[in-house]
């Protein structure tokens, strides 16, 4: 389905069908690469994907593991969104906030196998071969006694199912699943060199759930009921010898294969093949942006590893590519601006003298050369009116990363491993030459012109994504870049688009953890439900995956995506929902995420979850994880609010999905019309009116290019980042070095103290006008909490902005527009939501009291009473 211009990606709802009708399908080939797919011309499901991480939240009720990427150390305890708990001490030196972006390896365990003795008859048994009944007493049963095999790559919004589909079909709470590739792989029991196996009706792979007979190694697949062979595989004397198979043992497994049988491919299994790099610098900028970004870029080619190839492309009203060949002097190739380059042009480039990917050891000091040599805009044009021709500058540089091996008769390529990547440095719009819009929006034909610059640079990302290469835009400055325009161009390519204030620290630290992070190719990510569960919409990174690009089974259902890229920042949010009554004890789902990694090695990620159905609404509700429900429905909203407009419809979207929840699960109060929200639900209702305030719904960010680039963003995020754009984190600091984590309402703008907020993409740090007078302890404090944001933030892409100012200050309205304003609350509902206030002495609070300045914005308990809901209890 082919993109709207204004949304992220594509939306496909699955058509009603029946999958146990069969459907004529070739035969799966018995060890398919995975990587390469016979074609397939059979009809198959449509695709519902949307085109917009993975480590569980620290305040989910079930044991999770906790992230860096969120601020937490392995041993901290566990924060609280609405109940603050013992503060956590950051003592240990921290790593500057310049570092590069580094992973986070987090391996589950495996998970020990119980024993049965019959194959589930929640459905028909299979046609068992010949001799099997004898082996029915041999059966290996993974459906009892197996604990609740989490995995951080897979979060629910509950863990358990109802069963009843009239109760499970509540659109305003939904539900479904955030999905994430993760970290690259590392050598450990979950690894497995060889074909995995697969269901030969559906193809879903074997599992630490299937049922085995030991006899004859047959096993039973979880999704379909068939019964398939293992090739004697599976055959064992007894149930603990299965166990000491990875697939068998835990719910996460990487099958992994260093050989295939590309053309010219030469297998790299000792060392990480760095592919390159090619950086499109913007040359018009004013003296003031250009030392900013010179220092960036200095700072970048020395971050990055010896071994990466480096190109230097500029572009204004020509193209110029800098020759790595003359050290004593910053050359370049000059190639005109105002149109595509011809082949002619092209040829004379790549098949001439110059050397224009060199890697950085060799070329060091040339790279600095060329940046020292960059000389400011000289002409007096205003910023939004200078030429740039950035779209054939992108051209230019995809050429000479493919450089001439495509037409190579004789010898062997070697290919780099996972994406090359075009980082694109621009101050400005793209107004000259292909893909370009005019200067000024009064352009007559300005509508017509946009709309066609937005074809021209999707299709350019297109082709970009056919070259495996990812084009990230950093931009700079104060002059809008158009952001309409160039954000296709990024997202088709599976990159993505950051707006900076200025070149300076914030933009080299995504310079480098852009160039940094790991990002695999060829990414294909397969989803299977069982027993009557159907996916209904994916958002995230991902198109619809061609029949050609992947195998097909006899009665396959499963859901094909197209993955962008390959990255562990990334997520897929998942939608499902129950397509009739469900008489299992358990649902299943698989997830398969099938690419190329940066070391030139296939990767088979399968995913394996069980979840337990339940009759009782309350059992059900007390399973849902509050945090992830939100993201999920914070999604779904985002991408229908592509402009600001539909951003105040979806406000009211929010209130309507608040009293629909409380009229379905909630209890309504004796002799009144109020309903009170649900108490296993406690955290969601706050959790939506950040997501209905803040800068991706509510009135906060002032410029619609900014909101568009947050809601890209936010809908191709992890869940560690999806949460903290949504809900920010606060954090005070306290004497000693400590940091108390609170709840985000405005009583903690307490003015004897520093309070770091967390949201995302910025990072506060707020002083109070009694502290700052003080100037040693606010030195301090101010220190210790930069130090605090450096280690919140030092893996996350993209880097946010941290700003500091005092309470009071013009700058001090980023941070109190954030928070909740619960002053407006009585007493009493103050310290049930915001306990640290008992702390404090009554002169104190009166202080307190007296520092805010009313104003209309509602409190979260004004806003819900609005609404006729009583909020629930804080937890």
């Amino acid at each position: 389905m082919a993109n709207p211009p204004s949304s992220v990606g594509f939306s496909v709802t699955i058509s009603s069908s029946n999958p146990d009708i069969p459907t004529p399908r070739p035969e799966p080939i018995s060890s398919p690469h995975p990587l390469t797919f016979p074609s397939s011309s059979g009809p198959r499901l449509p695709l519902p994907v949307v085109q917009p991480s993975q480590i569980p939240s620290p305040s989910f009720r079930t044991p999770t593991l906790l992230s860096p990427a969120n601020g937490i150390k392995p041993g901290s305890p566990a924060p609280h969104l609405s109940t603050p708990p013992r503060p956590p001490v950051f003592s240990s030196p921290l790593q500057p906030a310049a570092v590069p972006f580094r992973t986070s390896p987090a391996t589950p365990q495996p998970v020990a196998l119980s024993s049965g003795s019959s194959l589930p008859m929640s459905s028909p048994p299979p046609p068992f071969s010949s001799g099997s009944a004898e082996l029915q007493n041999q059966v290996f049963d993974a459906t009892e006694e197996l604990p609740l095999a989490e995995s951080p790559n897979v979060l629910f919004s509950a863990n358990k199912v109802l069963k009843q589909k009239k109760l499970a079909s509540v659109p305003s709470l939904g539900f479904g699943a955030l999905v994430s590739s993760g970290t690259e792989i590392s050598p450990g029991p979950q690894i497995i060199h060889r074909d995995p196996h697969r269901c030969h009706n559906c193809g879903a792979y074997a599992n630490l759930y299937c049922n085995i007979l030991l006899g004859s190694g047959q096993w039973q697949c979880v999704i379909c009921r068939n019964l398939n062979g293992s090739e004697g595989e599976y055959i064992a004397p007894s149930k603990e010898e299965l166990r000491n198979l990875p697939e068998l043992s835990s719910p996460f497994v990487d099958y992994v294969q260093t050989g295939n049988q590309r053309p010219g491919f030469i297998p790299v299994s000792d060392s990480r093949i760095s592919a390159p790099i090619v950086l499109v610098i913007d040359e018009c900028l004013d003296e003031q942006h250009l030392q900013h970004l010179q220092s960036s870029l200095h700072a970048f080619v020395d971050s990055v590893p010896p071994t990466t190839r480096i190109g230097i492309v500029l572009y204004g009203r020509t193209v110029s590519v800098y020759d790595f060949s003359e050290e004593s002097v910053a050359s370049a190739d000059v190639l005109p601006g105002d149109k595509s380059p011809t082949q002619e042009n092209l040829k004379a480039l790549i098949y001439g003298t110059g050397i224009y990917l060199s890697p950085i050891h060799a070329s060091l000091p040339v790279a600095h050369s060329i940046f020292s040599s960059l000389r400011p805009y000289k002409l007096n044009f205003a910023e939004a009116s200078r030429d740039r021709c950035l779209g054939t500058a992108v051209e230019v540089a995809l050429a000479i990363i493919q450089g001439p091996s495509a037409e190579m008769s004789r010898g062997v390529v070697k290919r780099a491993g996972g994406n090359s990547r075009i980082i694109v440095c621009a101050g400005g719009p793209n107004t000259y030459g292909p893909g370009s819009v005019p200067h000024s929006y009064s352009h007559p034909n300005y509508p017509h012109m946009e709309k066609t610059a937005f074809k021209w640079m999707e299709n350019l990302g297109h082709e970009a994504h056919r070259q495996n290469t990812v084009i990230d835009i950093l931009c700079a400055g104060t002059c809008p870049v158009r952001v309409p325009v160039l954000q296709p161009l990024a997202k088709t390519s599976g990159g993505v688009l950051i707006l900076h204030d200025d070149f300076g620290e914030a933009f080299g630290v995504n310079l480098q953890r852009a160039s940094m992070r790991a990002a695999g190719s060829h990414g294909l990510l397969e989803i299977r439900c069982s027993d009557n569960i159907s996916v209904t919409q994916v958002i995230g990174p991902g198109e619809e995956a061609h029949t050609d690009s992947h195998e097909t089974f006899k009665n396959d259902s499963s859901l094909w995506i197209q993955m962008l890229s390959v990255e562990e920042t990334q997520s897929f949010a998942i939608s499902m929902e129950t397509r009739a009554d469900i008489k299992s004890d358990f649902v299943y789902f698989q997830f398969a995420f099938r690419y190329s990694n940066v070391y030139q090695a296939d990767i088979s990620r399968v995913i394996n979850v069980r979840l337990p159905t339940v009759d009782s609404v309350p059992a059900y509700l007390e399973s849902v994880q509050d945090e992830v429900a939100a993201i999920l429905i914070a999604k779904r909203t985002l991408l229908r609010a592509k402009n600001f407009s539909d951003a105040v419809d979806m406000r009211a979207t929010i209130d309507e999905r608040i009293k629909d929840i409380a009229n379905k699960f909630g209890s309504q109060m004796p002799k009144s019309k109020l309903y009170r929200f649900p108490k296993e639900l406690s955290l969601l209702p706050e959790l939506l009116f950040h997501l209905r305030r803040g800068p991706l719904l509510g009135s906060i960010v002032g410029h619609e290019d900014e909101r568009s680039v947050l809601r890209n963003l936010f809908l191709n995020a992890s869940l560690d980042l999806s949460l903290r754009m949504v809900a920010p984190r606060c954090l005070m600091h306290r004497e000693g070095g400590t940091f108390e984590e609170l709840p985000a309402h405005d009583l903690a703008m307490q003015s004897d103290a520093a309070v770091v907020l967390d949201h995302g993409t910025d990072v506060f740090i707020w002083l109070g006008a009694e502290l700052a007078t003080q100037e040693g302890q606010s030195a301090a404090a101010l220190a210790a909490c930069r130090t605090l944001a450096e280690e919140l933030t030092e893996v996350r892409f993209p880097a946010p902005r941290i700003l500091a100012f005092k309470e009071g200050s013009s700058q001090a309205r980023y941070f109190v527009s954030r928070l909740i304003p619960a002053h407006k609350d009585p007493p009493y509902e103050q310290e049930a939501r915001f306990p640290q206030l008992r702390t404090l002495t009554t002169e104190q609070r009166t202080k307190l009291k007296c520092s805010f300045i009313q104003f209309d914005d509602p409190s979260f308990c004004e806003w819900m009473r609005s609404l006729k809901v009583l909020p629930p209890e804080p937890s």
